[in-house]
Protein backbone atom coordinates (compact mmCIF):
# COMPACT_ATOMS: atom_id res chain seq x y z
CA UNK A 1 0.00 0.00 0.00
CA UNK A 2 2.15 2.99 -0.89
CA UNK A 3 5.18 3.96 -3.45
CA UNK A 4 8.45 3.29 -2.97
CA UNK A 5 10.95 5.93 -0.70
CA UNK A 6 13.59 6.27 -3.71
CA UNK A 7 14.60 9.98 -4.21
CA UNK A 8 14.09 10.18 -8.16
CA UNK A 9 13.50 13.87 -8.30
CA UNK A 10 16.26 15.62 -10.05
CA UNK A 11 19.81 16.67 -8.84
CA UNK A 12 19.03 19.94 -8.40
CA UNK A 13 16.19 19.70 -5.96
CA UNK A 14 17.26 17.06 -4.35
CA UNK A 15 18.15 17.74 -0.52
CA UNK A 16 15.58 19.98 -0.79
CA UNK A 17 11.66 19.48 1.28
CA UNK A 18 8.89 20.47 -0.45
CA UNK A 19 5.94 21.57 1.96
CA UNK A 20 2.66 21.80 0.87
CA UNK A 21 -0.63 24.28 0.86
CA UNK A 22 -1.76 21.84 4.05
CA UNK A 23 1.54 20.24 5.35
CA UNK A 24 4.14 21.73 6.82
CA UNK A 25 7.46 20.38 7.27
CA UNK A 26 7.22 19.63 11.19
CA UNK A 27 4.06 18.18 10.11
CA UNK A 28 5.64 16.14 7.21
CA UNK A 29 8.66 14.70 9.05
CA UNK A 30 6.86 12.29 11.04
CA UNK A 31 5.85 10.29 8.02
CA UNK A 32 9.64 9.42 8.56
CA UNK A 33 9.29 7.57 11.50
CA UNK A 34 5.72 6.43 11.01
CA UNK A 35 5.18 2.47 11.36
CA UNK A 36 2.17 0.56 10.36
CA UNK A 37 0.14 -1.52 12.26
CA UNK A 38 -3.07 -3.39 12.20
CA UNK A 39 -4.81 -6.85 13.99
CA UNK A 40 -7.54 -8.72 11.74
CA UNK A 41 -8.68 -11.49 14.20
CA UNK A 42 -11.11 -12.69 11.79
CA UNK A 43 -10.78 -16.48 11.33
CA UNK A 44 -11.51 -17.00 7.48
CA UNK A 45 -8.97 -13.98 6.96
CA UNK A 46 -6.41 -15.77 8.60
CA UNK A 47 -6.93 -19.39 7.85
CA UNK A 48 -8.55 -19.08 4.31
CA UNK A 49 -8.63 -15.97 2.74
CA UNK A 50 -5.08 -15.13 3.30
CA UNK A 51 -3.84 -18.33 1.05
CA UNK A 52 -6.30 -16.46 -1.80
CA UNK A 53 -4.51 -12.94 -0.96
CA UNK A 54 -1.25 -14.29 -1.24
CA UNK A 55 -1.75 -16.40 -4.65
CA UNK A 56 -3.56 -13.08 -6.52
CA UNK A 57 -0.56 -11.48 -5.44
CA UNK A 58 1.86 -13.37 -6.95
CA UNK A 59 -0.39 -12.96 -10.45
CA UNK A 60 0.77 -8.91 -10.48
CA UNK A 61 3.15 -7.32 -12.48
CA UNK A 62 6.23 -6.03 -10.33
CA UNK A 63 5.72 -2.83 -12.04
CA UNK A 64 2.55 -2.01 -10.63
CA UNK A 65 2.23 -0.09 -7.93
CA UNK A 66 0.54 -0.68 -4.86
CA UNK A 67 -1.54 2.30 -5.19
CA UNK A 68 -2.18 2.07 -8.62
CA UNK A 69 -3.76 -1.67 -7.40
CA UNK A 70 -5.62 0.10 -4.84
CA UNK A 71 -7.52 2.62 -7.74
CA UNK A 72 -7.96 -0.74 -10.25
CA UNK A 73 -9.79 -2.19 -7.58
CA UNK A 74 -11.98 1.21 -7.25
CA UNK A 75 -12.36 0.93 -10.72
CA UNK A 76 -14.64 -2.06 -10.19
CA UNK A 77 -16.86 -0.04 -7.84
CA UNK A 78 -17.28 2.65 -9.71
CA UNK A 79 -17.85 0.23 -12.81
CA UNK A 80 -21.05 -1.11 -10.73
CA UNK A 81 -22.29 2.48 -9.98
CA UNK A 82 -22.28 3.12 -14.19
CA UNK A 83 -23.96 0.03 -14.96
CA UNK A 84 -26.51 0.67 -11.67
CA UNK A 85 -27.60 4.09 -13.28
CA UNK A 86 -27.92 2.55 -16.58
CA UNK A 87 -29.89 -0.73 -16.27
CA UNK A 88 -31.17 -0.30 -12.62
CA UNK A 89 -31.79 3.44 -12.20
CA UNK A 90 -34.60 3.20 -9.65
CA UNK A 91 -32.72 0.70 -7.65
CA UNK A 92 -35.58 -1.38 -7.48
CA UNK A 93 -35.54 -3.57 -10.42
CA UNK A 94 -35.82 -6.58 -11.18
CA UNK A 95 -32.93 -6.09 -13.26
CA UNK A 96 -31.04 -8.68 -15.70
CA UNK A 97 -29.55 -11.61 -13.62
CA UNK A 98 -26.05 -10.64 -14.61
CA UNK A 99 -25.84 -7.47 -13.23
CA UNK A 100 -26.61 -9.11 -9.96
CA UNK A 101 -23.93 -10.94 -10.33
CA UNK A 102 -21.22 -8.21 -11.69
CA UNK A 103 -22.57 -6.50 -8.91
CA UNK A 104 -21.02 -9.00 -6.45
CA UNK A 105 -17.86 -9.47 -8.63
CA UNK A 106 -17.12 -6.23 -8.57
CA UNK A 107 -17.59 -5.93 -4.85
CA UNK A 108 -15.35 -8.84 -4.72
CA UNK A 109 -12.56 -7.85 -6.73
CA UNK A 110 -12.08 -4.59 -4.44
CA UNK A 111 -11.71 -6.33 -2.14
CA UNK A 112 -9.14 -8.41 -3.29
CA UNK A 113 -7.63 -5.25 -4.58
CA UNK A 114 -7.61 -3.69 -0.85
CA UNK A 115 -6.06 -7.09 0.84
CA UNK A 116 -3.35 -7.24 -1.12
CA UNK A 117 -2.37 -3.61 -2.49
CA UNK A 118 -0.51 -3.92 1.27
CA UNK A 119 1.36 -7.27 -0.28
CA UNK A 120 2.33 -5.93 -3.47
CA UNK A 121 3.71 -3.07 -1.61
CA UNK A 122 5.92 -5.44 1.04
CA UNK A 123 6.76 -7.57 -2.09
CA UNK A 124 8.21 -4.61 -4.60
CA UNK A 125 9.78 -2.58 -1.70
CA UNK A 126 7.80 0.73 -2.00
CA UNK A 127 5.89 0.81 1.50
CA UNK A 128 5.41 4.35 2.92
CA UNK A 129 2.71 6.21 5.00
CA UNK A 130 1.34 7.38 1.67
CA UNK A 131 -0.28 4.18 1.06
CA UNK A 132 -2.65 3.84 4.02
CA UNK A 133 -3.34 7.29 3.30
CA UNK A 134 -4.25 6.38 -0.45
CA UNK A 135 -5.84 2.76 0.93
CA UNK A 136 -8.06 4.11 3.70
CA UNK A 137 -9.11 7.76 1.83
CA UNK A 138 -10.26 5.15 -0.85
CA UNK A 139 -12.12 3.36 1.65
CA UNK A 140 -14.02 6.02 2.76
CA UNK A 141 -14.93 6.95 -0.85
CA UNK A 142 -16.56 3.61 -1.74
CA UNK A 143 -18.77 3.31 1.43
CA UNK A 144 -21.67 5.07 0.10
CA UNK A 145 -21.34 3.72 -3.29
CA UNK A 146 -20.81 -0.31 -2.68
CA UNK A 147 -23.54 0.07 -0.32
CA UNK A 148 -25.64 1.57 -3.21
CA UNK A 149 -25.55 -2.15 -5.35
CA UNK A 150 -26.76 -3.22 -1.64
CA UNK A 151 -29.56 -1.10 -2.19
CA UNK A 152 -30.37 -1.80 -5.75
CA UNK A 153 -30.10 -5.79 -4.69
CA UNK A 154 -32.71 -5.65 -2.35
CA UNK A 155 -34.76 -3.77 -3.90
CA UNK A 156 -35.37 -0.98 -1.73
CA UNK A 157 -35.38 2.18 -3.67
CA UNK A 158 -35.55 5.48 -2.95
CA UNK A 159 -36.95 5.03 0.27
CA UNK A 160 -35.94 5.22 3.81
CA UNK A 161 -34.67 2.02 4.06
CA UNK A 162 -32.90 2.56 1.01
CA UNK A 163 -31.11 5.41 2.20
CA UNK A 164 -30.45 3.91 5.69
CA UNK A 165 -28.44 0.97 3.69
CA UNK A 166 -26.87 3.37 1.33
CA UNK A 167 -25.47 5.73 3.91
CA UNK A 168 -24.65 3.51 7.28
CA UNK A 169 -21.62 2.22 6.38
CA UNK A 170 -19.91 5.36 6.95
CA UNK A 171 -20.48 4.85 10.59
CA UNK A 172 -18.47 2.20 11.25
CA UNK A 173 -15.87 3.80 8.52
CA UNK A 174 -15.50 6.86 10.83
CA UNK A 175 -15.30 5.16 14.33
CA UNK A 176 -12.65 2.72 13.05
CA UNK A 177 -10.66 5.38 11.90
CA UNK A 178 -11.58 7.45 14.88
CA UNK A 179 -10.25 4.20 16.97
CA UNK A 180 -6.75 4.04 14.82
CA UNK A 181 -6.04 7.95 15.24
CA UNK A 182 -5.72 6.82 19.11
CA UNK A 183 -4.53 3.48 19.39
CA UNK A 184 -2.55 4.05 16.13
CA UNK A 185 -3.66 0.53 15.20
CA UNK A 186 -6.09 -0.39 12.84
CA UNK A 187 -8.27 -3.44 14.90
CA UNK A 188 -10.75 -5.80 12.98
CA UNK A 189 -12.33 -8.47 15.14
CA UNK A 190 -13.61 -11.93 14.69
CA UNK A 191 -16.38 -10.76 12.81
CA UNK A 192 -15.93 -8.12 10.83
CA UNK A 193 -17.30 -5.60 7.80
CA UNK A 194 -14.13 -5.99 5.41
CA UNK A 195 -14.48 -9.47 5.98
CA UNK A 196 -17.94 -11.02 7.08
CA UNK A 197 -19.80 -8.46 6.30
CA UNK A 198 -18.51 -8.27 2.91
CA UNK A 199 -18.83 -12.17 2.13
CA UNK A 200 -22.55 -11.74 3.72
CA UNK A 201 -23.39 -8.55 1.03
CA UNK A 202 -21.95 -10.70 -2.08
CA UNK A 203 -24.19 -13.34 -0.69
CA UNK A 204 -26.78 -11.10 -0.93
CA UNK A 205 -26.19 -10.12 -4.61
CA UNK A 206 -25.41 -13.37 -5.72
CA UNK A 207 -28.70 -14.52 -4.28
CA UNK A 208 -30.73 -11.24 -5.92
CA UNK A 209 -29.29 -12.56 -9.46
CA UNK A 210 -30.42 -15.96 -8.95
CA UNK A 211 -33.59 -15.68 -7.11
CA UNK A 212 -34.81 -12.22 -7.78
CA UNK A 213 -34.55 -9.07 -5.87
CA UNK A 214 -37.85 -9.82 -4.47
CA UNK A 215 -36.86 -12.66 -2.56
CA UNK A 216 -36.57 -10.48 0.39
CA UNK A 217 -39.93 -9.77 0.52
CA UNK A 218 -40.85 -13.04 1.20
CA UNK A 219 -42.00 -14.38 4.57
CA UNK A 220 -39.10 -15.78 6.73
CA UNK A 221 -41.25 -18.60 7.92
CA UNK A 222 -41.99 -19.83 4.55
CA UNK A 223 -38.09 -20.30 4.04
CA UNK A 224 -37.36 -21.56 7.70
CA UNK A 225 -40.27 -22.06 9.23
CA UNK A 226 -41.19 -21.34 12.59
CA UNK A 227 -44.25 -18.88 12.38
CA UNK A 228 -44.58 -18.55 16.01
CA UNK A 229 -40.73 -17.27 16.00
CA UNK A 230 -40.70 -15.17 12.62
CA UNK A 231 -44.48 -14.26 12.33
CA UNK A 232 -44.79 -12.39 8.92
CA UNK A 233 -41.86 -10.68 8.94
CA UNK A 234 -39.45 -10.56 5.48
CA UNK A 235 -35.85 -9.90 5.36
CA UNK A 236 -36.64 -6.32 4.57
CA UNK A 237 -38.86 -5.98 7.70
CA UNK A 238 -35.78 -7.02 9.70
CA UNK A 239 -33.16 -5.63 7.52
CA UNK A 240 -32.81 -1.70 9.40
CA UNK A 241 -32.52 -3.35 13.08
CA UNK A 242 -30.46 -5.99 12.54
CA UNK A 243 -28.03 -3.91 10.76
CA UNK A 244 -28.33 -0.97 12.90
CA UNK A 245 -28.18 -3.79 15.96
CA UNK A 246 -24.92 -4.85 15.01
CA UNK A 247 -23.13 -1.39 14.89
CA UNK A 248 -24.57 -0.35 18.10
CA UNK A 249 -24.06 -3.89 19.29
CA UNK A 250 -20.68 -5.79 17.71
CA UNK A 251 -18.54 -2.74 16.62
CA UNK A 252 -19.12 1.03 18.52
CA UNK A 253 -18.77 -0.75 21.79
CA UNK A 254 -15.22 -2.06 20.78
CA UNK A 255 -14.40 0.85 19.43
CA UNK A 256 -15.13 3.02 22.48
CA UNK A 257 -13.33 0.29 24.59
CA UNK A 258 -10.03 0.52 22.79
CA UNK A 259 -10.04 4.12 22.17
CA UNK A 260 -10.45 4.34 26.51
CA UNK A 261 -7.73 1.83 27.18
CA UNK A 262 -4.83 3.98 24.81
CA UNK A 263 -6.15 7.23 26.57
CA UNK A 264 -5.13 5.31 29.66
CA UNK A 265 -1.97 3.81 28.74
CA UNK A 266 -0.77 7.30 27.40
CA UNK A 267 -2.31 9.14 30.62
CA UNK A 268 -4.49 11.32 28.71
CA UNK A 269 -7.86 12.05 29.99
CA UNK A 270 -10.75 10.10 28.33
CA UNK A 271 -14.18 12.31 27.98
CA UNK A 272 -12.75 14.74 25.60
CA UNK A 273 -12.35 12.45 23.08
CA UNK A 274 -16.13 12.27 22.65
CA UNK A 275 -16.50 15.63 21.14
CA UNK A 276 -14.67 14.23 18.00
CA UNK A 277 -18.00 12.55 17.26
CA UNK A 278 -18.79 15.86 16.04
CA UNK A 279 -17.95 16.13 12.47
CA UNK A 280 -20.19 12.30 12.01
CA UNK A 281 -23.24 13.54 14.48
CA UNK A 282 -23.34 16.77 12.03
CA UNK A 283 -22.82 14.75 8.75
CA UNK A 284 -25.56 11.78 10.07
CA UNK A 285 -27.96 14.44 11.76
CA UNK A 286 -27.40 16.51 8.30
CA UNK A 287 -28.29 13.55 6.24
CA UNK A 288 -31.53 12.63 7.95
CA UNK A 289 -32.96 16.04 8.10
CA UNK A 290 -32.40 16.59 4.14
CA UNK A 291 -33.75 12.87 3.09
CA UNK A 292 -36.21 12.24 5.45
CA UNK A 293 -37.74 15.48 5.90
CA UNK A 294 -41.43 15.74 4.37
CA UNK A 295 -40.65 18.82 2.25
CA UNK A 296 -37.47 17.09 0.03
CA UNK A 297 -38.21 15.76 -3.39
CA UNK A 298 -35.13 14.14 -3.58
CA UNK A 299 -36.43 10.32 -2.92
CA UNK A 300 -39.41 11.40 -4.83
CA UNK A 301 -37.36 12.33 -7.63
CA UNK A 302 -34.83 9.27 -7.14
CA UNK A 303 -31.76 11.62 -6.58
CA UNK A 304 -30.46 8.78 -4.34
CA UNK A 305 -27.25 7.85 -7.02
CA UNK A 306 -26.57 11.87 -7.00
CA UNK A 307 -26.84 12.29 -3.03
CA UNK A 308 -24.65 9.15 -2.68
CA UNK A 309 -21.95 10.53 -5.13
CA UNK A 310 -21.84 13.69 -3.39
CA UNK A 311 -21.76 12.42 0.09
CA UNK A 312 -19.04 9.87 -1.06
CA UNK A 313 -16.70 13.31 -1.07
CA UNK A 314 -17.99 14.84 1.96
CA UNK A 315 -17.51 11.59 4.24
CA UNK A 316 -14.07 10.55 2.11
CA UNK A 317 -12.93 14.29 2.92
CA UNK A 318 -13.55 14.17 6.60
CA UNK A 319 -12.46 10.59 7.42
CA UNK A 320 -8.67 11.06 4.90
CA UNK A 321 -7.86 14.49 7.03
CA UNK A 322 -8.95 12.29 10.66
CA UNK A 323 -5.79 9.56 8.81
CA UNK A 324 -3.94 12.51 7.77
CA UNK A 325 -4.05 13.93 11.31
CA UNK A 326 -3.11 10.38 12.94
CA UNK A 327 0.09 10.06 10.39
CA UNK A 328 1.16 13.58 11.10
CA UNK A 329 0.66 13.66 14.94
CA UNK A 330 -1.37 16.25 14.50
CA UNK A 331 -4.80 17.23 16.53
CA UNK A 332 -8.07 15.96 15.70
CA UNK A 333 -10.06 17.86 12.35
CA UNK A 334 -13.29 18.44 13.73
CA UNK A 335 -14.30 20.30 10.33
CA UNK A 336 -14.79 20.36 6.54
CA UNK A 337 -15.63 23.20 4.62
CA UNK A 338 -17.88 19.95 2.63
CA UNK A 339 -20.05 19.95 5.45
CA UNK A 340 -21.61 23.66 5.53
CA UNK A 341 -23.50 22.83 2.11
CA UNK A 342 -24.77 19.64 3.77
CA UNK A 343 -26.03 21.72 6.41
CA UNK A 344 -27.33 24.36 4.04
CA UNK A 345 -29.04 21.60 2.36
CA UNK A 346 -30.58 20.17 5.32
CA UNK A 347 -32.04 23.81 5.96
CA UNK A 348 -33.32 24.45 2.85
CA UNK A 349 -35.39 21.07 2.89
CA UNK A 350 -37.12 21.97 6.44
CA UNK A 351 -38.07 25.46 5.67
CA UNK A 352 -41.72 25.23 6.25
CA UNK A 353 -40.47 23.67 9.49
CA UNK A 354 -39.47 27.16 10.08
CA UNK A 355 -42.56 29.12 8.84
CA UNK A 356 -40.52 29.56 5.44
CA UNK A 357 -42.30 28.80 2.22
CA UNK A 358 -40.97 25.52 0.56
CA UNK A 359 -38.19 25.38 -1.60
CA UNK A 360 -39.39 24.07 -5.27
CA UNK A 361 -37.70 20.71 -6.58
CA UNK A 362 -35.79 22.40 -9.53
CA UNK A 363 -33.95 25.00 -6.48
CA UNK A 364 -33.50 21.41 -4.52
CA UNK A 365 -32.09 19.49 -7.11
CA UNK A 366 -29.90 22.30 -8.44
CA UNK A 367 -28.88 23.08 -5.12
CA UNK A 368 -27.28 19.33 -4.88
CA UNK A 369 -25.88 19.17 -8.49
CA UNK A 370 -23.89 22.06 -7.57
CA UNK A 371 -23.12 20.87 -4.39
CA UNK A 372 -21.81 17.77 -5.75
CA UNK A 373 -19.46 19.89 -8.37
CA UNK A 374 -17.86 21.30 -5.33
CA UNK A 375 -17.40 18.46 -3.57
CA UNK A 376 -15.47 16.87 -6.15
CA UNK A 377 -13.46 20.17 -6.65
CA UNK A 378 -12.52 20.41 -3.53
CA UNK A 379 -11.78 16.82 -2.73
CA UNK A 380 -9.80 16.07 -5.71
CA UNK A 381 -7.90 19.64 -5.15
CA UNK A 382 -6.96 19.05 -1.29
CA UNK A 383 -6.03 15.51 -2.23
CA UNK A 384 -3.53 16.46 -4.90
CA UNK A 385 -1.79 19.07 -2.94
CA UNK A 386 -1.59 16.48 -0.11
CA UNK A 387 -0.53 13.42 -2.39
CA UNK A 388 2.23 16.14 -4.09
CA UNK A 389 3.54 17.34 -0.77
CA UNK A 390 3.75 13.69 0.68
CA UNK A 391 5.63 12.87 -2.18
CA UNK A 392 8.18 15.74 -2.81
CA UNK A 393 8.93 15.29 0.88
CA UNK A 394 9.43 11.48 0.32
CA UNK A 395 11.18 11.35 -2.91
CA UNK A 396 8.17 8.99 -4.19
CA UNK A 397 5.85 8.58 -6.87
CA UNK A 398 2.15 7.60 -6.08
CA UNK A 399 0.62 5.87 -8.98
CA UNK A 400 4.48 4.41 -10.37
CA UNK A 401 7.67 2.70 -9.38
CA UNK A 402 10.54 4.24 -11.09
CA UNK A 403 12.81 1.56 -11.52
CA UNK A 404 13.12 -2.06 -13.04
CA UNK A 405 12.70 -5.09 -10.95
CA UNK A 406 16.49 -6.03 -11.15
CA UNK A 407 17.75 -3.03 -9.65
CA UNK A 408 14.77 -2.06 -7.50
CA UNK A 409 16.47 -1.91 -3.25
CA UNK A 410 14.62 -3.73 -1.30
CA UNK A 411 12.75 -1.54 1.43
CA UNK A 412 11.95 -2.92 5.02
CA UNK A 413 10.61 -1.16 8.32
CA UNK A 414 11.59 2.37 6.06
CA UNK A 415 15.42 1.53 5.17
CA UNK A 416 16.91 -0.72 2.04
CA UNK A 417 18.20 -4.22 2.92
CA UNK A 418 19.00 -6.93 0.55
CA UNK A 419 16.41 -9.39 0.97
CA UNK A 420 17.31 -12.91 -0.44
CA UNK A 421 13.66 -14.31 -2.50
CA UNK A 422 13.19 -16.69 -0.20
CA UNK A 423 12.89 -13.89 2.57
CA UNK A 424 10.94 -11.56 0.15
CA UNK A 425 8.51 -14.21 -0.69
CA UNK A 426 7.73 -14.71 3.13
CA UNK A 427 7.39 -10.98 3.62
Amino acid sequence: MASNRVDNRPKGSRGRRRSSEFLSEDQLVHLKTYRYQSVDKSLISRYILKHYWNFMVELLPRWLAPNAVTLVGFGFILTNVICLEIWLPDLVGPGPSWLYYSFAFGLWAYSTMDNIDGKQARRTGSSSPLGELFDHGIDSLNCTLASLCETACMGLGPTRAGVFTALIPTLPMFFSTWETYHSHVLYLGYFNGPTEGLIIACSLMVMSGYYGPEIWTYRISDVFGHEWLFEDYSIRDIWIPVILGSFLLAHLPFCIYNVVIARRRQKLPVLPVFLEWTPMVVFTLSCGLWLYSPHTTLLEENRLVLFCLTMSFVFGRMTTKIILAHLTHQPFPYWTVLLAPLIGGAVLANLPSFGLAPISSFVELWYLRGYFVFAAIVYFRWAMLVIDGICGYLGIQCLSIPYTPASRPRVLNGAAHPLSPKKERAA
